[in-house]
């Protein structure tokens, strides 16, 4: 684990001691019936601004590679219960056999509204980019969203060209109105050689064209700081993936564990933060973690 790694969890579960140490409980859920947002509005002389903003409902949104179990065999049933939950907008990752044109007419069905899909960066940095263009459009969403990159780009120069392809498909996808995001996972993070992979796309790709999708949990996980990227990169995260983590490293519900959401959330309009995607990359009950996600999402105050 690296030095910036250990500092950042360090941050993230001081906060989660500290709240233990008022009675408020994190990763083992709220003391005395109080929400994780009640607890953060009563800290210190921070709760008059912890409570001045709330997530708007048009912003809190599931990522379907949450749901892809039941998805599987019942799409546009568990369309229909996620909407149930509250969730307004969905982040579409695996078709389960559906056309775009089947996935929006079951989400027109149920209320719901697509803002993105994930499409592997050999189809956005090839031919295959139009279609993906067309399936963003048909779907209603506003962002083709690459993923992850293939680990032989893992290098400075990996990442460069990463940058370079990026800006060329984002500025096929603007003819059309849409914009390329990038998703992170922990390695994106590292030093390589002396370079951040992550910064180098951030430096090298055309904020009018190239934008990103950041996952909170990843970002913590690989040592970054997604507070201080929305205030350093104002504008260039119009999407996020609202992850948590355990106390152990591994994945919780949104608001169960020891993630400081509402210090991340707090520039989040910096970064130009306009959905809320939650994810859970292995929920044991996935209904269950998509209601006490979005419980926990819907009533937060930062």
């Amino acid at each position: 684990m690296s030095g910036s790694t250990r500092s950042t969890r360090r941050a993230f579960l001081g906060t989660a001691v500290g709240l233990a140490a008022l009675g408020v409980g994190t990763a083992a859920g709220p003391a005395s019936g109080a929400t994780a947002a009640d607890a953060v509005g009563a800290v210190g002389t921070g709760a008059d601004r912890c409570r001045r903003r709330r997530i708007p409902p048009s912003g809190i949104g599931m990522h379907l590679y949450t749901m892809r179990t039941p998805l599987a065999t019942d799409f546009r049933g568990t369309l229909e219960r996620l909407a149930e939950i509250g969730y307004a907008t969905v982040g579409v990752s695996g078709r389960h056999g559906h056309s775009a044109a089947d996935i929006r007419r079951m989400l027109d069905e149920t209320r719901l509204r697509a803002v993105l899909e994930h499409v592997p960066y050999t189809t956005v940095a090839g031919s295959g980019l139009p279609q993906a263009i067309e399936d963003v459009r048909t779907l209603g969403g506003k962002w083709v969203v690459v993923p992850s990159l293939p680990d032989t780009m893992h290098s400075p120069a990996g990442y460069r060209e990463a940058a370079r392809q990026f800006n060329a498909a984002g500025r096929i996808a603007r003819r059309s109105g849409l914009r390329v995001l990038f998703h992170n996972h922990d390695a994106d993070h590292v030093v390589v050689d002396g370079e951040n992979l992550y910064g180098i796309l951030l430096k090298e790709t055309d904020p009018e064209l190239v934008g990103f999708e950041l996952d909170l949990y990843w970002a913590a996980k690989g040592g970054d700081d997604p507070g201080r990227l929305f205030v350093e990169r104002p504008g260039r995260f119009p999407a996020l993936h609202v992850k948590d983590m355990a106390a152990n490293g591994g994945f919780e519900d949104v608001g169960s564990g020891v993630l400081d959401f509402p210090a991340m959330f707090d520039t989040a309009r910096s970064g130009g933060v306009r959905q809320w995607l939650v994810e859970h990359d292995a929920p044991a009950d996935p209904f269950a973690s998509a209601l006490n996600s979005y419980r926990y999402l819907s009533r937060l105050r930062y």
